[in-house]
This record gives structure tokens, C-alpha cells and sequence, in this order.
């Protein structure tokens, strides 16, 4: 097999969201958008923008797990990012993340830059955009279809459409859920969650465990028989809340052969930090740290990953001094490098270790 080339993979953004909520066009510059919105009130609900398809391929962000993200009605009515489009009902959640897969299809389809990846051959074709000497104009973003929140799922069967549209992988919870237990609402998997981890297992579907209560994240990394990830989640070490995981989490997460992907939000970063303070006062000093933590629990390099979660609901402003786009994602690779981490060990880190999982999980 060909080396991998020397590329990013983010395991986390609300492209879709950021479509149908805020009318935020990814394939136009963060530095475009920016402009547009600068006299609207979108910047102060949910950040100035961060991502645009011109700084993926600036940043070689060459893989990224696009979401499917809708909101439910209790998390809308507190108002901000949540409050335009939410579900009351699982047919609302369905039709709402149906309005979003489409946009990456419509994404796919219109723009010669950006291509679906649904199989090996997908994956390969966009690897092969990178490769070294092809020119830069020819370089392409693949986009993975992940669902975060199982609720537009109706009922555990009905996965195998979702997976017929492109979706491969799923995370059970944002909060709770039919599903599962999750962020700030404790508990177990449900039976219907259950069911739905046996169906997903059929299809070697990648269970996303972020956003899951303890209690059901521990029940799942035991229960489920294909690939396991954390996309978007840091250690609890510098982020002590139950959005995150614990060193135990971390640990059986790397027993299953797992990737956690590290967010690069400040108050992810730091317990003390808040949106009203400097974006100054975290560096991606800390960002390498976290990353280390989760190899130095681990015993290795082959566990952790970034999940940049970059515009769901946080902007540059509430990132580490460094960041101002997506594209700067690129400047981690320096710091674990001064850290003492070897070439092959940072090129897993910044994509190799989610490639590694994608072709566990994706069809021939």
C-alpha cells in the first residue's frame, strides 16, 4: 500500500448546520463569510466563522467527518445556535437531518473540489488528490457522513437507509436521546440503543461515542463489535466536566483500538476559561499537551486524533491564540514535533490513526 500522504483529517464539523442554519456557503472563504455577516448578528450567536473549503485545502484538511446535526426542542428554547431549527418528534429529527445530508450531496455534485467518501475506492481516489507532486489545483476534500445525536434515526432498522444515503458513522447522543444517555442528562444505553448498536455492527458502522453519559459509554466500548471513536472529546485532565472522558474512558476507548479527537476550544481546554475572556489566554501549547496526555495514558500515539468541532457553536475568537481558520490546524504537527514526537508518530496523529479507522470501516 502507498504511504499516506501528509494530510489532516478532522474528525468533527457542522458543515450542514452551518448550511441550513446560518446560510454559510462552505465552499466560500471563512475571510468571505466573514464579510458577510460582519453588520448580522449570526457572529455573536455562534461565533465568527472559521471554515470554508478554500482553508481546508490551504491547511491540507483532506478528510472531514461532516455532521448531520439538529437540535432538540428543549436545547432550542435556552435560544442561540440551537433556537432556528429543533425536533419535538423522531419524524422532525428524520426530515430535518435529511435537509442536511442533502447538502453534502448537492456539495459533492456541484463542486469538482469536494467528493462523498462512502467506500475504500472513495477514500483512495481523495488520498490520491494529495499525493506528492500532484499540483495544488487538483487536491480534493472528502467529506464522511456522520450523524451526531441517533434521534433522526426512527427506529433501529430504519438505519440501513441512513447508511443507503451515505451516513458511516453515528454518535447515539449530543444529550439524551431514545438512544442513550448523554452530556449533562446521565444514563444508560436504552434498549432501543441496544438494538440500534447490533443493526450499525451489520454494517461495521463507526460508533461515535462523544457526547455519550459515562454510563453509556462505558456499556457501549464493552457492547459494540465494529469500529470505535471519540471524534470530538478531550481529556476531563483539562476539561473536568461529563462532555469528556475520564483517563479510565480514555483508556478502554484504546483497548478497542479507538481514536479520541481533540478539540481546539478554549473552554475545552482549560476548566477557568470562559467566552468573555481573551482568546490570548490559551495557546496550541495546550492543544499539543492534550494531546500528549492521551498518549502518555495510552502508551501510544495511535489513539488520539483531531475533532475541531470549528463553528458548532464557538468561533475564532474562542480558540487558541494561533488559530484564526481551519487551515491552521497544520501548526499542531511543530509543537508535538518539539515534544519529542517522531514524523510517523505526528502524521497518525494529524490524520493516519482516523484513516486507520475509516478503512476498517468502509466497504470495498
Amino acid at each position: 500500500m502507498p504511504t499516506d500522504p501528509s494530510i489532516i483529517v478532522d474528525a468533527h464539523e457542522d458543515i450542514a448546520h452551518n448550511v441550513v442554519n446560518y446560510r454559510r456557503d462552505f465552499t466560500r472563504s471563512a475571510y468571505a463569510k466573514r464579510r458577510i455577516e460582519a453588520n448580522t448578528d449570526i457572529p455573536g450567536l455562534t461565533g465568527t466563522v472559521m471554515t470554508g473549503l478554500p482553508e481546508a485545502l490551504l491547511g491540507r484538511v483532506a478528510v472531514i467527518f461532516g455532521t448531520l446535526f439538529v437540535a432538540p426542542a428543549w436545547a432550542a428554547e435556552k435560544g442561540g445556535i440551537h433556537a432556528e431549527i429543533s425536533y419535538e418528534t423522531p419524524a422532525q429529527a428524520y426530515k430535518y437531518a435529511l435537509d442536511q445530508i442533502d447538502v453534502y450531496h448537492r456539495l459533492a455534485d456541484d463542486n469538482e473540489r469536494i467528493s462523498l467518501i462512502r467506500t475504500q475506492a472513495e477514500l483512495a481516489a481523495v488520498l490520491a488528490t494529495w499525493a506528492e507532486g500532484v499540483e495544488f489545483d487538483k487536491h480534493k476534500v472528502g467529506l464522511l457522513i456522520s450523524m451526531e445525536g441517533a434521534d433522526p434515526i426512527p427506529e433501529p432498522q430504519a438505519f440501513e437507509e441512513w447508511y443507503e444515503r451515505g451516513v458511516r458513522a453515528v454518535g447515539l447522543a449530543w444529550s439524551e436521546t431514545r438512544y442513550s444517555g448523554g452530556t449533562r442528562r446521565p444514563g444508560p444505553l436504552t434498549g432501543l440503543g441496544r438494538e440500534l448498536l447490533e443493526v450499525m455492527a451489520s454494517f461495521k458502522a463507526i460508533l461515535d461515542l462523544s457526547h455519550m453519559a459515562e454510563e453509556a459509554y462505558l456499556e457501549a466500548v464493552d457492547r459494540y463489535e465494529g469500529p470505535v471513536i471519540a471524534s470530538h472529546s478531550n481529556p476531563r485532565a483539562f476539561c473536568n466536566t461529563d462532555r469528556h472522558l475520564s483517563d479510565d474512558m480514555i483508556r478502554r476507548l484504546a483497548e478497542r483500538d479507538g481514536v479520541m479527537g481533540i478539540v481546539p476550544y478554549n473552554a475545552f481546554l482549560r476548566n477557568d476559561w470562559s467566552k468573555t475572556d481573551r482568546k490570548s489566554a490559551v495557546t496550541l501549547a495546550t492543544v499539543a499537551a492534550a494531546i500528549d496526555h492521551v498518549c502518555q495514558v495510552t502508551g501510544a500515539a495511535r489513539h488520539v486524533g483531531i475533532g475541531s468541532d470549528f463553528d458548532g457553536g464557538f468561533g475564532y475568537e474562542h480558540t487558541p491564540a494561533e488559530i484564526d481558520t481551519v487551515a491552521d490546524l497544520q501548526l499542531i504537527g511543530p509543537l508535538l514535533a518539539a515534544r519529542g514526537y517522531t514524523a510517523d508518530d505526528i502524521a497518525a496523529i494529524l490524520g493516519g490513526n482516523f484513516l486507520r479507522i475509516l478503512r476498517a470501516a468502509l466497504p470495498a
